[in-house]
């Protein structure tokens, strides 16, 4: 079950287990202030600098993958163990959740949904926040790492030159282009890659569409491969996980990450850039 409906959490929250990973890029701490203030009761709080990414470095992009032992710890701290279902939710239509989604999974966690619609959605129908902290009682979790998960630029730059790969970019249309680039100190893309905004898995309530649409949209792109030969990229690898979850709802198992991303490729003046 990759998505939980608010109705579903609300009816039964004793069944699950919340995170609120509510974030901004512009402003860092503006996620855990709003924590403070009110979140879905039960919920912990993930950060996405410190616990679900690691520090920058010179060569890598703006959230590397986190340390994966020290994540380990991190999640048996807040009472994650293989018995909880987790239920990420953020107030970005799953943005950022989709991020702690798939590093659980990779983990080998599966028993994690993302809150469809997220904490706007819970509101909407009149659910309570609460500034209560958690009574956590820490458990041992037990990672069972998935290192296909992924592709490092090598792997990527690899597959690109042998066509044996799909590369989808979920920044926006204009960020793809070259035309703007309000983040990252070079505009354009990876060359090969092709783009589907993330916001496009989205209906006009922040929810995401129906599994029949959302593999039509990534059908159209993929052509003849297969879902295990598409890997996913954005500005920094957090939003890339939200195409993967889609294509995941949408029966199209297997997707890869790239989680150096376009601000990780553009760290070497060697590698090629697109514009279009």
């Amino acid at each position: 079950m990759n998505l939980v409906s608010t109705e579903a959490l609300a009816q039964n929250p004793a069944n699950y287990l919340p995170v609120d990973c509510r974030f901004s890029l512009a402003e860092p701490e503006q996620g855990e202030q709003l924590y403070a203030q009110g979140h879905i009761p039960g919920a912990r709080y993930a950060h996405l600098d410190r616990h679900l990414s690691s520090p920058i470095t010179a060569i890598t992009g703006r959230h590397p993958l986190p340390d994966f032992a020290k994540l380990t710890e991190q999640l048996g701290a807040w009472g994650i163990d293989e018995n909880a279902h987790v239920v990420a939710y953020d107030d970005q239509s799953g943005f950022f959740a989709s991020r702690l989604w798939w590093l659980l999974r990779t983990l080998g966690h599966h028993r994690v949904s993302v809150l469809d619609g997220g904490i706007q959605a819970w509101q909407a129908l009149d659910q309570p926040l609460t500034a209560e902290l958690p009574k956590i009682r820490p458990v041992p979790f037990t990672p069972v790492l998935d290192r296909q998960a992924w592709k490092d630029v090598d792997a990527l730059q690899f597959c690109l030159a042998e066509n044996s790969c799909l590369l989808i970019d979920a920044r926006t249309r204009e960020r793809f282009a070259g035309i703007e680039e309000p983040i990252d100190p070079v505009a354009g893309h990876i060359p090969g890659a092709v783009n589907m905004p993330i916001t496009e898995n989205l209906d006009n309530r922040g929810c995401f569409l129906p599994a029949t649409a959302l593999r039509d949209h990534y059908r159209a792109l993929m052509g003849d491969m297969q879902p295990e030969q598409v890997v996913h990229s954005c500005g920094s690898g957090v939003f890339a996980c939200h195409g993967i979850l889609a294509m995941e709802i949408a029966g199209l198992h297997g997707s890869k990450l790239y989680p150096g991303s376009w601000s990780e490729w553009i760290r070497s003046p060697e590698r090629p850039v697109a514009t279009l």
